[in-house]
């Protein structure tokens, strides 16, 4: 691109965001900073993960603190960049550095693998055998001790333990650590530290009703790319090629079954140049990598000002071009002739057209990274289904040629338009990094106003009231224009009145797009859980004889707020939560410090073996609740209680199906009632399967 006559290549642009993108999830792991010896491993079969720091000194105040995780055999832990909607916990580390101490960087890690989770039912990125993390840290001269801070959670093939916390004091002038106090803390009973809930049985609830899906987001991205190489189509950089590619492959001789053959082949080489584009992502790059999109503010930056660009871009402000080398000679390959000369016209395409297609393409790929290899893969390539369908179509159909609207300046104007999208996505992203790190820079009324000032911008262009740099005059406004702008213009209007304390409309279609509602300017009256403690809820609920409803959920959980938006809001739900259950939100990503007196170790039998586990936390207490009782660690998840501790239907996850989750709680009423006489009679049911000691450990096994 050129920039007040400068010239600024593209591949110069993503080359940096690559580069910065890769290095968060690469550091070898043959380091010669120190050695592991075979015998370092000490992890048994009951006993299957050990953590070990070390440092390193590398001169001018800069050290290295290594994490390493050492794991049993067919055992893993998970990557850092990990989605936490995927299921399990990703790995994350915490310091408490002394004055004068900064880390350098955020923690890297090696390459991780991606296979299939059956626990999950998804594609995992994690490491087995050993998993090294390295934290870069500047340091004064006079070195003072420090904590360092793991939470992880490890998994084999048919069960996981419960997400846990391990701290430890770090000495940066011997090089070694020790645990703070874990081991040798004395473990309290269970029931001090989690709910026991000791008439659970997760094999037999009161009523058959409810139960967990998985949902496959492939044909979902699929569309979004397909959508995606439409849009591509009717830049000025592509739709003019249609045509003149096309009368190329239909009068260059030959018969016309010839031409339509080659016509048809050329968009095949389209369609396989950007499937190939994903082939990396199933081979050593994690596609969780980019969910740190979700949870990093340097990415979330770095990717909005990326999209600014690309905005400004389609303004006409600058040109984005790939290198000239790299089409010159792309563009002589295509004159070999044959196949082979086929195939370089459509890469010379693909190079050419970068300028109106890349931003496109960065956009949808930015919206379907984070979904695993397969889905990369379906959305790429439905863009160059897309992209390479209507040159195969018109070879076919040459007499539909002369239905095409002439090229011209609505070409611009479509660019244009794409330029403001851009924009408001470079606000999402924006917005990801501030709901992380909370710094409440874009609360959901600044989400909307920005959005609002887009869409008015927006509206102004369509009716030729601002223009950039290369519009031509309008010298009559088309009916689909028209059409168009209008739309714009009543969606600007629905967006509008997202600023106010009481919009008079609610903004359901973008759930989970803006920040959530209580992340507000206002003190507003919006519909939540009344509780976010279990005891407490349970209590009350024995107080006013209901049904307890469980939610465990997630600050980071974006189906939790599309379900709190979408379906709890409904007039309908909400009045069957508010009249009919007590309602409990438990927070597994919690991070705020538990009391001292809530805090503790507690032991667990696994086949034999002792387990001691640490809860610091009230994301530690409700996520080990989770798993310990209920097996499962994933948001959201909805599971029905009676007043007693009864489970009342099968647990159930994401429901957006709003008439499938009413009728999920008037199962669950109808089991309560069904319980209630008998209940009140005796204590139990009279169903020896329905109870358990209280002081049983429990071992979960999703299988």
């Amino acid at each position: 691109m050129k920039i007040l006559g400068a010239k600024i290549s593209l591949f110069s642009i993503m080359s940096t965001l690559m580069l910065a993108l890769l290095f968060t999830g690469c550091v070898s792991k043959n380091t010669n900073d120190f050695q592991i010896e075979p015998g370092d491993n000490t992890t048994t079969e009951h006993n299957p993960v050990e953590w070990e720091i070390k440092t390193v000194s590398h001169g001018d105040n800069l050290h290295s603190v290594y994490m390493i995780c050492y794991l049993y055999d067919g055992w893993h832990v998970y990557s850092q960049t990990l989605d936490p909607n995927d299921g399990p916990v990703p790995t994350e580390f915490s310091f408490e550095l002394p004055d004068g101490y900064e880390k350098v960087g955020e923690a890297i890690e090696a390459t991780p693998k991606v296979h299939y989770d059956p626990n999950f039912m998804k594609d995992l990125a994690y490491f087995d055998d050993i998993a090294i993390f390295e934290q870069k840290i500047k340091a004064p001269k006079n070195l003072e001790p420090f904590k360092a801070g793991v939470y992880f959670m490890v998994c084999n093939d048919k069960m996981c333990f419960p997400p846990e916390f391990r701290e430890y004091n770090v000495d940066l002038i011997s090089g070694v650590s020790s645990q703070e106090g874990y081991e040798n803390s004395e473990s309290r009973p269970i029931s001090e530290i989690l709910p026991v809930l000791d008439k659970l049985d997760l094999d037999n609830p009161i009523k058959d009703c409810g139960q967990v899906k998985s949902y496959d987001s492939t044909w979902k991205v699929f569309i979004f790319g397909f959508i995606g190489g439409l849009l591509a189509l009717l830049t000025p950089c592509v739709f003019p090629m249609i045509p003149l590619t096309v009368s190329f492959f239909t009068k260059s001789g030959g018969s016309k079954q010839s031409g339509i053959f080659k016509a048809v082949l050329y968009g095949l080489f389209i369609f396989l140049i950007y499937a190939v584009l994903s082939i990396p992502f199933h081979f050593g790059i994690a596609p969780e990598t980019l969910n740190t999109i979700a949870t990093s503010a340097t990415l979330n930056i770095i990717f909005f000002v990326v999209f600014v660009v690309f905005a400004i871009s389609f303004f006409g402000y600058f040109e984005i071009t790939l290198p000239s080398g790299i089409l010159n000679k792309a563009d002589n390959a295509s004159n070999i002739g044959g196949i082979i000369g086929i195939f370089f016209m459509a890469l010379t395409l693909a190079l050419v057209s970068f300028s109106c297609t890349g931003p496109i393409l960065g956009t949808v790929l930015g919206n379907s990274l984070q979904n695993g290899p397969w889905p990369i893969t379906a959305a790429m390539g439905g863009f160059g289904i897309a992209l390479g369908l209507p040159f195969a179509f018109f070879a076919a159909f040459p007499s539909l040629l002369m239905n095409l609207p002439q090229s011209g300046g609505w070409l611009n104007s479509v660019k244009v338009v794409l330029g403001f999208l851009e924009l408001a996505l470079a606000v999402k992203f924006l917005s990801n990094a501030d709901l992380v790190y909370n710094w409440e820079l874009l609360h959901r009324e600044t989400f909307f106003l920005i959005w609002t000032l887009i869409g008015i911008g927006l509206t102004l262009y369509l009716f030729g009231l601002i223009k950039f740099p290369h519009d031509s005059k309008i010298q009559k406004f088309s009916k689909f224009r028209l059409g168009f702008s209008t739309l714009v213009l009543l969606f600007t209007v629905y967006l509008a009145p997202g600023v106010l304390a009481n919009s008079p409309w609610n903004h359901n279609i973008l759930a989970g797009f803006p920040p959530p509602m209580f992340y507000s300017w206002y003190e507003k009256d919006t519909f939540h859980s009344e509780f976010d403690d279990f005891n407490v809820a349970l209590n009350h609920a024995k107080e006013v004889n209901k049904p307890l409803l469980i939610d465990f959920t997630g600050w980071a959980c974006v189906n939790c707020r599309q379900m709190e938006e979408t379906v709890w809001t409904v007039d309908e739900v909400k009045e069957i939560l508010e009249k009919e259950f007590v309602l409990v939100s438990l927070y597994v990503d919690e991070k705020n410090t538990l009391p001292a007196n809530e805090q503790g170790v507690y032991e667990y039998e696994l086949n034999g073996e002792i387990i001691r586990t640490q809860i610091q936390t009230k994301g530690d207490k409700w996520a080990k609740f989770q798993t310990q009782q209920f097996h499962n660690n994933s948001q959201p998840y909805y599971a029905m209680l009676s007043p007693e501790g009864y489970l009342l239907g099968n647990p159930i996850g994401y429901t957006p199906d709003v008439l499938e989750y009413m009728d999920y709680l008037k199962c669950g009423i109808e089991a309560n009632e069904s319980i209630a006489p008998m209940v009140v009679g005796s204590n139990t049911l009279g169903v020896d399967s329905l109870t358990k000691d209280t002081e049983e450990t429990q071992s979960f096994d999703f299988e």
